[in-house]
Order: structure tokens, then C-alpha cells, then sequence
């Protein structure tokens, strides 16, 4: 028996081979909370009976399924490349790096279809019995990125579901020895593309990434459920800097609307050689998008700017994960 309480709670997730066909979680992520729920849409018949002041039940139809949510956690050392796949589209194979435990996971900008995910949660009643919630065909609408002074990297996951089905087998969680990355490791650089150069003063950082889809694609003969997801707009990123004002830097940038790339980097010890276990985004054009700073008091003056990726016509949109995990 479980915990009967959020402590005896678990995720696992696994790649799907085919949208909204359950594939057993294989991985379990350690996470912060969530959100996951079945949503129904739902039809009551109008029809006027003599003398009925209530509408039948028997006359209420589920008219479509589908599942939404959030979904939070401390981007850790291991078990994050499925959800990164799942975000960005590309099909990643961790790369070995010579013949160390270090393997390289290089996730490019692309079309996301086809990367859904199976996300299976267990919810404990108070009596200890673990509810299995499954979610099937689960596309990553939007990640945000986040890390202030003296914190975790936190990652939050917007998550659309074709159905939720709880008819599955509750999976055995187990979990390997992980550790999140944290301020301390933290890095962040600005200038031209791959020489970029570390900006001071720099306290918080968040990068949102957002994969805008047709998420009402039901159709007949689909059994009230909808056909997978397709991108339907342009990817956007946007992210905050908020810094100590140690220089005008980023100032400037914002006065002459000049581009610059962006890495943010997350360097943890080394697993071999000279490779470390590594988060990093890579933005090769951002443009500044908030006023300059403001002096509200005698305090030490700390803008915040806002920025918006852009395409710098040659370079790709790219997360990078070093870590011992063979697979996703």
C-alpha cells in the first residue's frame, strides 16, 4: 500500500509509436505537481415533455473526450529526453561521446508530429490504493524554463491528451539516483553566434517555448475523440532577464533593437574526460523587447527585459542534454 496522501504519488511516461495508442511507461520522472484531467464536452437533449420540469439523464451524450493539463518538475541529470523530444520534434538518438557514460542529446526545432507521449499517473486515495489515471497521446503544447538565485531549474509542461483511460495496469515506479540542476551551475552568455561571452549581473532567467497546434481536430467516425494535433502556427520564445543593471549591455541592445544569440547553460560535474552532465538552450537571435531600466528607490537598480527569439536565417533553435541515459 501507498502513502495515502500526494507522497504516494508517481508519474511514468513513455514515447508513443502510434498517436494515442498506450506504450507501458517505462520511465519515471520525478515531479513537483500536475495537472492532468479528462475534459468532456457534453449535450443535454432540449426536448419539451408535458408537464417534465428536469431533463432526463438518460438524454445527457458525452459528445467528445480529450485530456489537458500541466505537468511540473526540477529538470534533472536524467530522464528528461522524452519530454524534450516531445517538445522540439526532432528524433534524437543519444550520441556517445568516445568511449565514456556520457552520451549527448541534441534537440533541434522541428515539426513535432508524430512525438506523442503515454503519461500514466497514480493518484493515492487516503486508504493508501493507488488510482491509475492514463493518458494517452499527450502532445506538448508550450515548456517553460526557469531558475532564479539561489534555486532549481524548474521546467512546466502544457499538455494536450487525446483521451484518459483507466483501464491500464498501474506501472511499478523505480527510480534512479538523479540530481537537478541549480543555480550554481548556471551560465549565461550573449554576443555573436558561437562566441558568446558571459553577462554579469544576471539573477533570473526563464525561456518559454511555445508549439501553437489545431488541438480541435474531431472528425466522425473518431469515436468522439480527436485526431492528433498538427502545428498550425509559428513557434514562439520568449524569455526575461532579470539582472542587477552592473552594465548597459543589455540596454543598448534594446535601444538599437539589435540581435544578438543567447546560450543558457547548466554545467554539472563531469561524468568522463572532459564531458559534464549539461542543460543547455541555444537561441542564436533574441531582440530585447522592454523599456529601459527605472529608478524606483534608493535600492539597487534590477530591470527585468523581456526578449523574443527570432531566426537568424542559418542557425537552428537547439536544447542540448548531456547525461548518462543510453535512451530517451
Amino acid at each position: 500500500m501507498a502513502i495515502g496522501s500526494g507522497l504516494g504519488a508517481q508519474i511514468g511516461v513513455a514515447a508513443e509509436s502510434s498517436y494515442g495508442t498506450f506504450v507501458a511507461p517505462t520511465k519515471f520522472p520525478e515531479f513537483t505537481k500536475e495537472s492532468l484531467a479528462l475534459k468532456k464536452t457534453t449535450a443535454t437533449s432540449a426536448g419539451i415533455a408535458a408537464g417534465r420540469l428536469l431533463p432526463l439523464a438518460s438524454r445527457r451524450v458525452v459528445t467528445q473526450r480529450e485530456a489537458a493539463g500541466s505537468l511540473d518538475m526540477e529538470v534533472t541529470n536524467k530522464l528528461m529526453g522524452l519530454f524534450l523530444q516531445a517538445l522540439m520534434g526532432t528524433s534524437v538518438t543519444p550520441a556517445q561521446q568516445g568511449a565514456t557514460a556520457a552520451y549527448l542529446q541534441t534537440h533541434l526545432l522541428a515539426d513535432n508530429f508524430g512525438k506523442s507521449l503515454t503519461i500514466q499517473k497514480g493518484v493515492p486515495l487516503t486508504t493508501g490504493v493507488v488510482q491509475d489515471k492514463t493518458f494517452v497521446g499527450c502532445k506538448i503544447l508550450s515548456a517553460e524554463f526557469s531558475c532564479e538565485a539561489g534555486g532549481m531549474l524548474q521546467a512546466s509542461f502544457e499538455i494536450d491528451g487525446k483521451d484518459c483511460d483507466e483501464t491500464q495496469t498501474l506501472a511499478a515506479a523505480s527510480y534512479p539516483s538523479m540530481a537537478p540542476f541549480h543555480f550554481g551551475q548556471m551560465a549565461l552568455k550573449t554576443g555573436s553566434y558561437g562566441t558568446e561571452t558571459a553577462l554579469d549581473g544576471v539573477r533570473k532567467v526563464s525561456v518559454k517555448i511555445e508549439r501553437g497546434m489545431a488541438v480541435d481536430r474531431f472528425y466522425a467516425n473518431q469515436s468522439a475523440l480527436k485526431k492528433e494535433p498538427i502545428l498550425n502556427e509559428l513557434t514562439k520564445i520568449t524569455g526575461t532577464l532579470e539582472m542587477d543593471y552592473v552594465a548597459t549591455t543589455v540596454d543598448d541592445l534594446h535601444t538599437s533593437d539589435a540581435a544578438t544569440s543567447l546560450v543558457w547553460e547548466f554545467v554539472g560535474p563531469i561524468i568522463a574526460l572532459t564531458h559534464a552532465e549539461t542543460f543547455r538552450i541555444k537561441l542564436p537571435a533574441i531582440k530585447i523587447d522592454d523599456a529601459p531600466p527605472t529608478v524606483e528607490g534608493t535600492e539597487v537598480i534590477r530591470p527585468k527585459f523581456g526578449f523574443t527569439a527570432l531566426y537568424d536565417g542559418t542557425n537552428p533553435v537547439a536544447i542540448e542534454y548531456m547525461s548518462t541515459d543510453v535512451t530517451l
